[in-house]
């Protein structure tokens, strides 16, 4: 079964390397949460605490152009790429990433540190099945 993203190959280098360049300055730091907490909270703070970085608002802007649709794509693969799923699995990663979709999704993939490894691990495995 070949799998077809609606992300251009072009876009998905562009996330993987913006993610990557932002996730790895000093000065992004994930709390840990525990049990006690929001994430909504840290991640909302980490978001406005670096909204002046080119970097996140390239990566921002990127994520919030493209439709709902190719946001669950995003979240999808990354469910690939840590395990969730095998590439098999395809679609039943994709109709829940569509059934857990929220304009908050764009925030989840922002402030998620592995994002960009997740979804190169994600595409490799899409890549391994053709």
């Amino acid at each position: 079964m070949a799998i077809s993203l609606g992300v251009t190959g072009e876009t998905m280098e562009r996330l993987i390397q913006a993610a990557r360049e932002f996730h790895a300055k000093e000065d992004v730091v994930f709390p840990d949460t525990g049990s006690e907490g929001s994430d909504d909270d840290w991640a909302m703070q980490i978001l406005a605490d670096h909204a002046s970085d080119l970097t996140l608002q390239e990566l921002e802007g990127t994520l919030r152009d493209l439709g709902p649709d190719q946001q669950a794509e995003l979240q999808a693969l990354s469910t690939l790429g840590r395990g969730d799923y095998t590439a098999a699995d395809w679609e039943s990663a994709l109709q829940d990433a569509q059934d857990d979709w929220s304009p908050d999704t764009v925030n989840w993939l922002l402030t998620n540190p592995l994002i960009a490894d997740e979804w190169a691990a994600g595409l490799e495995q899409i890549e391994r099945e053709v």
